[in-house]
Parts: C-alpha cells; structure tokens; sequence
C-alpha cells in the first residue's frame, strides 16, 4: 500500500472515524473484510439512513446489499476517506452535511453541487449532475 494511503489510514483511525464506521456496521449486521486503497468495506447495510448506495465513515465504506463494490465507486469513496483526514474526521460531517444542505437549496439535489461529491466525482459516486435552479439565471 503507497505510504500516503497508509497515513490516511493511521489518521482516520486516530481522529476516531474509522472506529465510528466500525461500531456503525457492527450495529447494522454487516459483513466486514478488507477492501483495496487501505479501505475497509462493510457488506450488507440495510439501516434507511443515509441513502444511497455506499457511504464512507473514515476508511470503512458502507455498501448496500444490491451495491457492487466496483473499482469505480470505490475510487469515489476512497477519496472520501481522504476528505475526512484532510477534515480532521468528525468535522467532515458537519461540512459536508453543510455541502449538501446547500447543494439542495442550489439544485433539489444533495450532491449536484457538493463541493465534496464533487471532488470525489459524481459520475463515480453513481450521481447525475443537476441543473442549478437558484439563483435563477437571466
């Protein structure tokens, strides 16, 4: 494993997220194993909250049971693992609920312009890019 993705790794486990995604999924009934890019994949999530397909919490993603671990959507989460180390863990929560909150008020979608769904990129993520509808454009 390329020494940055072990940091990451370290520091999402240091900064209490990593453990946080593991309790979760522990909760939840999943399956755990190990996945590629130092990630943790957590098999079987059923809980209703959040949507979507996957989900990471530091370095352990989430994945629904029709979810497909594929090299693509993992490379989207994986970046997500990156943003919650550059965001010093639990802190990434609150900016990209934030994100995604202002993505809703900008296009009735909470990822369209989430400045975090967006780095990790969309198409990846599984999610279709949506018009801005406010402001309006003249």
């Amino acid at each position: 494993m390329p020494l940055r993705l072990r940091i990451r790794q370290l520091w999402n486990a240091a900064n209490l997220t990593t453990p946080l995604g593991l309790v979760l999924a522990l909760a939840a009934g999943c399956r755990i194993q190990r996945g590629p890019h130092g990630l943790v994949l957590a098999y079987g999530y059923r809980w209703a909250f959040p949507d979507g397909g996957a989900f990471t919490v530091g370095n352990l993603v989430l994945l629904r049971p029709q979810t497909a671990p594929m090299a693509r959507l993992l490379d989207h989460e994986s970046r997500h693992a990156t943003q919650y180390a550059w965001c010093l863990g639990l802190p990434f929560l609150v900016l990209y609920f934030t994100a995604a909150g202002w993505s809703v008020l900008r296009t009735g979608d909470p990822a369209s312009r989430n400045l975090f769904e967006r780095h990790a990129g969309l198409a990846a993520g599984g999610y279709r890019e949506r018009p801005v509808r406010w402001p309006r454009r003249h």
